[in-house]
């Protein structure tokens, strides 16, 4: 018997290591991590290499179960209110009514290619609903891409919060297609019980918010001792959330999001200590999921799976994601971008388990039709999703270069931060800039050396800074300590050829490069003009094309007030313009000068 418990310490452990280490392979060639999580619960199964025979449905699912409770907790506290500020309504429609269309969607190759009934065709829409988050933000990280601000923000939300939804449609569905009432349960029950559910869990997530704030901040414990009590609450109420016939999930992500945008005790160690426990569950629940899987069983199915999967990819998906973000003012390229970002993860297996629980004739095909999308989703969207990006122009260039910054916490509630800067080069502090008075430099460590600041002399290539700052003016550092960002030909695309101050006056612009500006008041300023064309919600990369050129909004501040304008010349444009001759260029750009300065 302890032997027995021995191996499979052994066993588990040793797939955990080597998950770990295939990360390295996914950063290399740029994959879906996640996809060689499930690859390798596979080779572990039954019918693998390691012939592990793993057949229990009911704990696969509370260990999955725990494991989203886990991923959900952490994806709300890593979610700020300003991305809620950006894109709250369009990222919440696409989590409610975008799931409730695509589970419709989907439902008609379910009950054609699969012989579903149309009840439990939408069951099969409702599994595969969700995304995955943990899928997305990880190869956007391992492209290095940087999204626009609302496409972000939406994305962000909308990952975070459509599984609760997914998971109370197939939890209703399941019971209904189990009791027999079919079609005749749909209805008031239905609604009565979103509601229910829904207010449950966001009550209880945002009580549940405080009271980890309050208890955090007010005991004194030893330091390690709070991930694990932030963690074992977030635990109690998605677990006691769930008893009192509310969402549980939905319960952790709330409670996630409020406590993670507080003022938090020792919050940098809570969410390093966090993060590893969400790797941790994601690896887990990949696992498992891979485990509970037969090879042999998922073959059968590939060809209708298949389908439903290119039905959900591109029909579903878009067709959901075009009708949610109608109203709400999204670019094509935008919407389309959403649209393939649809990822299926962990939690489509997960829920794909409650049929066989609930001993569903049909159990089975739920699963394997599950799993056979999972798969085809990750490799074909998870795959192209960084090109797709910056086919459709919405990387948002780095402004800054790479920064090597550590946050180290200060006990009690300080109103400064300990940060930690290691000197890249051809940053400026390297090259000389002095450091900003509010900044308050400790020590600087040499060559493994501490010496004082004062007695360092000149920041060097390799020194590790130490600075006591205020949080709101650590970015500003950042570009001190930063190497100077990449500016290529696709930045300057993005960002326009030169800038304009945003205090300039429209007229003053038009007369100056000759563009009409037709209903536009002169005395605005181009800050003002941006601001009234999007409606106050202004972002970096937003475009405003007047005649031959476009204003491009460079920079906002944390009101969305525009702080750079860059100005862009279209292509067509820029063949005419090559067709005229320098000194006509020369001589027009000195007589709008010379009428400049005259007045």
């Amino acid at each position: 018997m302890i032997e027995s418990l021995t191996a499979a310490i052994l066993v588990a452990s040793g797939l955990v290591v080597i998950s770990i280490f295939t990360s390295l392979i996914a950063l290399r060639i740029g994959a879906p991590l996640l996809l060689f999580f499930l690859a390798l619960g596979l080779l572990a199964g039954e019918e693998g290499v390691l012939g592990i025979g793993f057949d229990d449905a009911p704990t696969a699912y509370l260990v999955g179960s725990v494991a989203l409770a886990i991923i959900l907790f952490d994806s709300g506290f890593d979610t700020s209110f300003a991305s809620y500020r950006t894109a709250a309504w369009p990222a919440l429609t696409l989590a409610t009514w975008g799931v409730g269309l695509t589970s419709a969607i989907v439902a008609v190759p379910g009950h054609y290619l699969l012989g579903l009934s149309w009840m439990e065709g939408l069951l099969l829409g409702a599994i595969v609903s969700s995304t995955d988050a943990a899928a997305v933000f990880f190869l956007l990280r391992v492209g290095g891409i940087t999204l626009r601000d609302r496409v972000r923000s939406t994305l962000e939300i909308e990952s975070g919060t459509n599984d609760p939804m997914a998971i109370f449609l197939t939890i209703t569905l399941v019971e209904l297609i189990a009791s027999g009432h079919g079609a005749d349960g749909v209805g008031w029950r239905m609604v009565l019980g979103f509601v229910q559910q829904m207010g449950i869990g966001a009550i209880a997530g945002i009580l549940a918010g405080q009271a980890i704030l309050q208890t955090v901040n007010r005991l004194e414990l030893e330091r390690a001792l709070y991930p694990l009590l932030v963690l074992a609450m977030a635990m109690v109420v998605f677990a006691g959330t769930n008893l009192i016939g509310g969402s549980g999930f939905l319960a952790a992500y709330v409670a996630g999001l409020v406590a993670g945008n507080a003022q938090l005790r020792g919050i940098g160690l809570i969410r390093r200590i966090q993060g590893g426990m969400t790797w941790l569950a994601q690896i887990t629940m990949f696992l498992t999921m891979g485990l509970l899987a037969t090879p042999s069983h998922l073959a059968t199915f590939a060809l209708p799976a298949l389908a439903v999967a290119a039905v959900l990819i591109f029909i579903a998906r878009p067709l959901a994601v075009w009708l949610c973000l109608a109203p709400y003012g999204f670019s094509r390229a935008e919407t389309s971008f959403v649209a393939w970002v649809g990822l299926r993860g962990a939690v489509s297996i997960l829920l794909a388990i409650l049929p066989l629980i609930e001993g569903i004739p049909s159990g089975r095909i739920y699963f394997n039709a599950a799993f056979v999308v999972v798969l085809v989703s990750l490799l074909i969207q998870g795959w192209t999703l960084g090109r797709t990006a910056r086919w459709l122009g919405l990387v948002v260039p780095r402004r800054i270069g790479p920064v090597e910054r550590v946050e180290l916490e200060l006990p009690g509630e300080a109103r400064h931060e300990l940060v930690v800067y290691r000197i890249v080069t051809d940053s400026p502090v390297a090259k000389g800039q002095r450091l900003p008075r509010w900044a308050r430099p400790s020590l600087v460590v040499r060559n493994g050396q501490s010496v004082s600041f004062h007695r360092a002399g000149r920041l060097q290539p390799g020194d590790a800074v130490y600075l006591f700052v205020p949080p709101r003016q650590v970015p500003l550092l950042d570009r001190l300590f930063a190497s100077p960002a990449r500016l290529d030909e696709q930045d300057s695309q993005f960002y326009g050829d030169f800038a304009l101050a945003p205090e300039a006056r429209l007229g003053e612009v038009s007369l100056l490069y000759d563009i009409p500006i037709g209903r536009y008041d002169p005395q605005w300023s181009v800050g003002e003009l941006l601001r009234r064309e999007f409606g106050g919600s202004v972002e970096a990369g937003d475009r405003l094309p007047l005649g031959p050129v476009e204003l491009i909004v460079r920079s906002v501040d944390e009101n969305h007030r525009v702080t750079s304008v860059g100005l862009a010349v279209s292509p067509e444009p820029r063949r005419r313009r090559a067709q005229v001759s320098p000194l006509r260029m020369i001589t027009s750009g000195l007589k709008r000068l010379h009428h400049l300065w005259g007045r």
